[in-house]
């Protein structure tokens, strides 16, 4: 069985930034990639909002320059995901891929969050023609086009007034008979003309042909139907954590992320740390996810110090 001083799960900023820190600090830290190489940010196309990068910069370029900072310091970047992880007791028991296992003195879980959909066979089938649940990602390709959001909440509402500086209409789409937003959010949606919120509507199914989406069959709370014609359909109703694995071994909130110590990484087991996105129902940013990495492996330093 393989021994390991610093275990890290998960890559993207948080997880790589982790690395990076981890293995200056010489703890020959191990980080597997999971099921996404680089997370959520190398399906985005530009991030604009990074420091240092004046000019933007494509999100797996960026991911891809992490990595290799992590590794020329001395980290082990290896390819697969865990699928197994016994916290229970010290070092901790890890199986990756179902065969190989590991003994960690310390654990960084840096899984993130993935977007919720809706569940529809339909929405599945056109995810990535036309069905997406990253507005700044893929709004681009729907320059003067028609879309619709599906959500009534603040982030619906950024993700519509940022496509609507793009495309021709949009459409959100909110099940219930009021925005949940904050109120100078509503206000923000309701001042933009090529804005039409429809209440009281739920998505039956994702319309489409070989080019990808065509439309959306709408069902209104009174059980009538409409459609409206679009050529994408945004996702904008949250989140949820990748947490599955620590769910019955770690303290989580209501909603199923991580929770940690104020002002550290520290989770509600000794010598398991957390950061990026798994922790962070709030900011789900970059810039904050690496920020959590290189305090993670702090914290994980200074504990094995100790």
């Amino acid at each position: 069985m393989e021994e390991v001083k610093v275990l890290i799960i998960g890559s993207g900023p948080a997880g790589y930034t982790a690395a990076i820190y981890a293995s200056r600090a010489n703890l020959q830290p191990v980080l597997y990639e999971g099921i996404e190489p680089g997370g959520q940010l190398t399906t985005t196309t530009e991030i604009e909002n990074f420091p240092g990068y004046p000019e933007g910069v494509d999100g797996n370029r960026m991911m891809a320059d992490l990595r290799r900072q992590a590794e020329r310091f001395g980290a082990q970047i290896r390819t697969g995901a865990v699928t197994q992880a016994d916290l229970s007791s010290r070092p901790f028991h890890v199986i990756v891929d179902g065969t190989h296992e590991l003994r960690a003195e310390s654990l960084i879980i840096a899984t993130g969050a993935s977007a919720k959909y809706l569940g529809l066979p339909s929405e599945t089938k056109f995810r990535g023609q036309g069905v997406s649940a990253c507005a700044t990602c893929d709004g681009f390709f729907y320059r003067k086009k028609d879309v619709a959001v599906i959500g009534g909440g603040d982030t619906a509402c950024e993700e519509a007034t940022y496509l609507a500086s793009l495309c021709r209409k949009v459409y959100m789409v909110v099940r219930k008979p009021q925005l949940r937003a904050s109120k100078a959010m509503q206000e923000r949606v309701f001042r933009t003309p090529n804005i039409e919120v429809l209440f009281e509507h739920n998505t039956a199914e994702v319309l489409g042909d070989d080019s990808g989406v065509t439309g959306l069959l709408l069902r209104r709370s009174d059980g009538s139907e409409s459609r409206i014609d679009v050529a994408g359909m945004f996702l904008a109703i949250g989140h949820h954590p990748n947490t599955e694995l620590f769910a019955d071994q770690l303290e989580l909130d209501r909603e199923g992320y991580i929770k940690v110590q104020p002002g550290t990484s520290k989770t509600s087991v000794e010598g398991v740390f957390a950061a990026g996105d798994v922790k962070d129902p709030h900011y789900r940013q970059a810039i904050t996810a690496a920020a959590s990495g290189c305090i993670a492996a702090l914290d994980c330093e200074r504990f094995l110090l100790r």
